[in-house]
């Protein structure tokens, strides 16, 4: 009868085997440090973002005059809505929020909260609008991060070193550090009729594919306009200088007011526009063009009432080179659109000779 092989006992590779075990297990659950802890904390640090935008949205839709619900909760924020009655429930435990008939209503409290997240969001937009070369269609997003992590003390010290703004680049007002707020001005560019001049105060930044639409068709907060035609399908508005066809569904995101005229002088255009070889006067550089983008066409020599001629192009004709100052400098197209230049008169044959 076969005998089985006899067990050999390891007591080392037993005691290291037990020695990795408790380790793992102390790795997993170790009091703030373990595994299990950080879980704990990113769970709970998720569902205070969660609640925070929704405290967010609850407080935009009043502003707004609307009504937030439970349901328009989970819209905004983008989850379900047990997510979203969970966030809720946790606001009416901090007092932050009451129900009333279904209908979501902020405490004062709840009011002040919203106002700071809502000021975070503007300032670091204006923030990496000034200060970075991050494209116009990133900043949201970037924001949506910020404003869960900045205090009220960093919130103070980012105004102050941005010169206290009022507005965020879309033209959305700035909450002040004591929760005050001034309505924006304007309604949307729907209600106005083709003849009106209007400047535009307000670029609605959601949806973003809309947002992205309007920033390709180089509309900007400040910027003066004359609606030329309307019907149910676009509004046609000139900006002084070129014709812009803006979709019905995407001008209802652009606030204006009116004016009594175009502020943009007669006869100015996009330096983009002006022929090769032709001389222009740099009259002004457009609002749209903020921050690094800006401070580089500044040091390049691209100041008012400086000269500036188109000398080169590149074959696809995106880009194109300008002599400035006796330097000849590169420029994408969407760079020289937000340079405005009067053209000067064309030299005839006979004076040139």
């Amino acid at each position: 009868m076969p005998t089985s092989a006899p067990i050999h006992y390891d007591p080392a590779a037993a005691l290291a085997a037990g020695l990795a075990a408790i380790a793992l297990l102390a790795w997993a659950f170790w009091p703030a440090k373990g595994l299990w802890a950080w879980w704990r904390r990113l769970r709970r640090a998720g569902a205070r973002v969660e609640a925070e935008d929704a405290l967010k949205h609850i407080c935009l839709a009043e502003l707004e005059g609307h009504e937030a619900t439970p349901q328009s909760v989970a819209g905004a924020v983008q989850i379900s809505l047990g997510r979203a009655l969970e966030a809720v429930e946790r606001l009416e435990r901090s007092g932050l929020v009451r129900t009333d008939r279904g209908r979501l209503r902020l405490t004062d409290p709840g009011r002040r909260y919203a106002l700071q997240i809502i000021r975070a969001h503007r300032l670091w937009e204006s923030q990496l609008a000034e200060r970075t070369g991050l494209p116009e269609h990133e900043w949201h997003a970037q924001a949506e991060a910020a404003e869960h992590r900045l205090s009220p003390e960093d919130l103070d010290r980012l105004a102050a070193q941005l010169g206290h703004p009022t507005h965020d680049p879309h033209g959305d007002p700035i909450p002040t550090s004591d929760g005050r707020l001034r309505p924006p001005p304007g309604k949307p560019l729907t209600a106005f009729e083709p003849g009106g001049a209007v400047r535009v105060v307000h670029i609605e930044d959601e949806p973003e594919s809309t947002y992205a639409q309007l920033v390709k068709l180089g509309l900007y907060p400040g910027q003066s306009l004359r609606i030329i035609g309307k019907n149910e399908r676009e509004i046609t508005v000139r900006d002084g200088r070129r014709e812009i066809r803006i979709p019905r569904l995407a001008a209802a995101n652009l606030t204006a007011e009116a004016v009594p005229a175009p502020e943009e002088a007669a006869g100015w255009v996009g330096l983009d526009s002006v022929d090769r070889g032709r001389e222009a006067v740099i009259r002004v550089l457009s609002p749209a063009c903020r921050g690094l983008a800006r401070r580089r066409l500044l040091d390049l020599g691209v100041l008012p009432g400086t000269r500036i001629r188109r000398e080169l192009e590149s074959p696809t004709g995106q880009t194109a080179a300008y002599l400035v100052r006796e330097t000849l400098i590169a420029l994408r197209r969407d760079q020289a659109a937000r340079i405005l230049v009067e053209p000067l008169p064309e030299k005839s044959p006979a004076a040139a000779s």
